[in-house]
């Protein structure tokens, strides 16, 4: 396929074309030529103003929940999602039927991605059926394609199990992934417990709950000399202890959901069942503190937690619903929006470069001869998400209707070309 893109701005600190704005042609998925007025014969030519490109985004968290939970996402509506909000790349958590753990499972996922707009990563499971008693075939999920470990949205909970992954994960340079919570404290907490929860006569799920766990690994990690990453960190406490573990030279990295960056605890008081998450929105403090830290650099990278449900999880009593949202379609408008100030270096460091660096995926450069792997957004667009913008097979979102900064427009990659209508 030829393509030529006239007159974006490339934003790529790796690229001798950083911050220029050029003409780019891609050639059976190879970035032929940069220059200014090219003339070339082609297949499309995508002439948007004010559009800007980058190494393609990645998401290190989002559940398809295929195979077995096809109702609600499969590998294709959830790479559609993908490519939609600009991310060529997406990691997927075990949790589906069977389990990611073991290498057919793995190959499973492997083999459809190929065909599929966005590529999709699965992450193998720690424990067998995500049951935190055994470990998995983890050595043979890395030879199949495996990316990262860790149990999803099920925190590994012993100790034991959490030090043998670590000692087993070293070996291959491997990354645990860990979704830091202590499921023994307050374990049917349906919000953040503090004033907010009392008013509305919720149970609460304590801050500590996050806190003791990502104590706990650090120290672990310490002791193995392996590498962890806390997913969906939500506390302001959080933040200190990983900017504390990282100064050590400790092996920690992390990343925050972009609700979590734009929602707080008080935004619960009608019991929008779109804004239950796990971790929950914390208080207005612990969410100024992840911003704090996204601007600083002590988290990484953002992480969509996209987790798809039907309505007849989320259209129901609080009490009964189901936890989390989808985030792939808004989630760069929503950082954008929350972030105002934000370099939009910065974003593309937190949304593409630095994910790649911590799970060791070769980094895609911006320049003639290399392979094309790109996301194309618009830096400063205003835009309302609406039902229509959504290719999720899932709706539960809180974003519906409300206004974004930053939109993304699409993905070239795998000598493919997705651009949203």
């Amino acid at each position: 396929m030829k393509i030529l893109i006239r007159q974006a701005r490339i934003i790529d600190s790796s690229s001798p074309f950083h911050q220029q704005k050029a003409d780019i042609f891609i050639h059976n998925g190879i970035i032929s030529s940069i220059g200014n007025d090219l003339q070339e014969d082609v297949d499309k030519i995508i002439d948007i103003p004010g559009l800007h490109v980058s190494p393609g985004w990645i998401d290190v968290f989002a559940n398809f929940c295929d195979p077995g939970f096809e109702y609600k996402e499969t590998l294709e509506t959830g790479s559609l999602a993908a490519a939609a909000g600009g991310f060529t790349d997406v990691f997927v958590i075990p949790a589906t039927s069977p389990v990611i753990h073991n290498k057919a499972a793995v190959e499973y996922i492997v083999q459809k991605s190929k065909i599929l707009p966005a590529t999709i990563h699965p992450i193998g499971a720690v424990s067998k059926n995500l049951e935190g008693k055994e470990l998995a075939e983890m050595y043979d999920m890395y030879r199949s394609g495996a990316v990262a470990f860790g149990d999803g949205i099920t925190p590994i909970q012993s100790a034991g199990i959490l030090l043998k992954a670590l000692q087993y994960l070293k070996a291959i340079d491997g990354v645990l992934i860990q979704l830091p919570d202590d499921k023994s404290i307050s374990n049917h907490g349906l919000m953040h417990e503090g004033i907010v929860s009392t008013q509305l006569g919720l149970p609460g799920k304590p801050a500590i709950a996050e806190e003791l766990l990502i104590s706990r690994d650090i120290e672990l990690v310490k002791y193995t000399g392996s590498k962890i990453h806390f997913t969906g960190v939500s506390t302001a406490k959080s933040i200190a202890l990983i900017q504390q573990a990282k100064a050590e030279g400790i092996n920690v990295t992390c990343s925050v959901t972009p609700h979590h960056l734009c929602f707080c605890d008080e935004d619960l008081v009608n019991y929008d069942t779109n804004l239950k998450v796990n971790p929950p929105l914390r208080t207005k403090e612990d969410r100024e503190a992840l911003r704090e830290a996204v601007l600083s650099g002590v988290i990484d990278c953002i992480a969509t937690h996209h987790l798809p449900h039907e309505k007849d999880s989320k259209i129901v009593e609080f009490e009964y619903a189901k936890n989390g949202i989808i985030g792939l379609e808004s989630a760069f408008g929503v950082v954008k929006n929350c972030l105002p100030s934000i370099s939009t270096e910065r974003l593309v460091e937190l949304f593409s470069t630095q994910p790649r660096k911590i799970f060791n995926l070769p980094v895609p450069r911006i320049n003639e001869k290399e392979e094309a792997c790109l996301s194309l957004f618009l830096e400063d667009q205003k835009w309302v998400l609406n039902n229509k913008d959504i290719r999720s097979r899932s709706e539960n979102s809180p974003f519906i209707g409300k206004e974004l900064t930053g939109k993304p427009l699409g993905i070239i990659t795998k000598d493919r070309l997705f651009l949203n209508s």
